[in-house]
């Protein structure tokens, strides 16, 4: 099969799985999050701490079940999977609009959110675009993965008018809208996983999908690879994630307005956007931790910038945050990619539930890190300098990964190649 077929085969999962993730729970919860901070705070009386605390557990808990439903994808086939857990996903975002003023019940709905809403991310999304794709994988995940970046453009806007005119209840319940009445739908009528026929040769053509040529999830955490890839993750999702929930909140200190700070992190989405294209091609033509080392870098730069109090230009501001999503955009995608070319598809679900683990624990810890910091200390200013450490650790940690083993030579016994 040619690249040209595996688009032309392939184009509608593609699209419905792009619009999957940027519908899913893995961009919604952590984009619109930092926009209800305010409002919760004056209706409730709540800390920061106290409402990030429930982005936490959500993260924890999806992060935890990420290779359960890796594994569920991997032996029933992602489609009931990846839909099932989409539309409950969005009837208990919903919920948000009816939570009463106790701490206990806002955290419910977010328990609920980590129980069933990990399917509708990119767990599942991407098992099926790896089972489509070998020759443009890179740019096929990129693709898949700018769903994120839509949503990062888009719910900026979306939800501050939401919250403006409708109120934060109302906001809650429209946003709510996007899995149900948009995603959902779409995937009913468009995506699946490809027939054996359909997969490209270096994929595997085996009707039984745990005969697909790659490693068992136990094979694949015997290697130093494994633990390398995941720790390169938690450390730049640690850094990442309460960067992105409190960016509001540290560009309001530098006296922007509630229009510039939404168009800034809108220029935040298009940055994604970008990394995540332009990562994609680059990883169908080099070696991936080379091609993401200056990339995964940038965001050490945009930390430097937003530390400190003085008046922010709004040229600077745009810069740090294109910095920011570009590399964002850029790991994102290489953690699907990789998790395919290191380990193969025999497990792939459970391989990348595991290594998505790693990404769900830190983005649930990250934001409660970043706003204790926040009300202990009155700034953001030391975490932004250990954030831009640990981005510097997560790049260079991936050199060690070594070549690309090649599965369609010898399944049990892989060759390596460079590329």
């Amino acid at each position: 099969m040619n690249t040209s077929s595996e688009f032309g085969r392939a184009w509608k999962v593609l699209t419905a799985s792009m619009v999957g993730v940027a519908c899913g729970a893995s961009p919604l919860p952590f984009i619109t999050i930092g926009f209800f901070i305010d409002p919760l705070q004056q209706e409730f009386g709540w800390s920061r701490t106290e409402i990030s605390l429930g982005v936490t557990i959500y993260g924890i808990l999806a992060a935890l079940l990420a290779p359960v439903f890796g594994g569920l994808a991997d032996r029933h086939g992602v489609r009931p999977v990846a839909l099932g857990s989409l539309a409950i996903f969005g009837l208990t975002f919903a919920a948000f609009a009816v939570v009463p003023g106790q701490l206990w019940a806002f955290y419910l709905v977010w328990l609920m959110i980590g129980l069933f809403g990990i399917g509708s991310t990119p767990v599942t999304w991407s098992r099926a675009v790896n089972l489509w794709f070998f020759k443009q994988r890179g740019l096929a995940l990129g693709l898949m993965l700018v769903g994120t970046s839509i949503s990062a453009i888009v719910l900026p806007f979306l939800t501050t008018y939401f919250i403006t005119q409708f109120g934060w209840r109302t906001a809650y319940a429209l946003l709510a809208l996007l899995p149900l009445a948009i995603a959902w739908p779409l995937g009913i009528f468009w995506f699946r996983e490809p027939r054996p026929e359909e997969r490209p040769a270096r994929v595997g053509v085996a009707t039984d999908p745990s005969a697909l040529p790659g490693r068992t999830l136990k094979e694949a955490m015997s290697e130093g690879r494994f633990w390398i890839l995941w720790i390169s993750v938690a450390l730049i999702t640690l850094a990442y994630a309460g960067a992105l929930v409190f960016l509001p909140s540290m560009l309001k200190q530098r006296e922007f307005d509630p229009t510039s700070v939404a168009t800034v992190l809108s220029v935040f989405g298009l940055s994604i956007f970008a990394g995540r294209i332009i990562t994609g091609l680059l990883l169908d033509r080099f070696w991936a931790p080379l091609v993401t080392l200056p990339i995964l870098c940038l965001p050490a730069i945009s930390c430097w910038m937003l530390m400190g109090d003085a008046p922010l230009g709004f040229t600077m501001a745009v810069l740090a945050a294109f910095m920011m999503g570009f590399a964002s955009g850029a790991e994102t995608d290489l953690v699907a990619y990789l998790a395919g070319r290191y380990f193969g598809m025999k497990s792939y679900g459970q391989i990348y539930g595991v290594q998505y683990m790693a990404f769900g624990l830190m983005a649930a810890l990250s934001p409660t890190l970043y706003g204790w910091v926040r009300d202990t200390t009155g700034s953001f200013d030391p975490m932004l300098l250990a954030a831009a450490i640990m981005f510097l650790a997560g790049a260079f940690l991936l050199l060690l990964l070594g070549p690309y083993p090649d599965f369609s030579r010898n399944p049990t016994t892989p060759s390596q190649t460079a590329n």
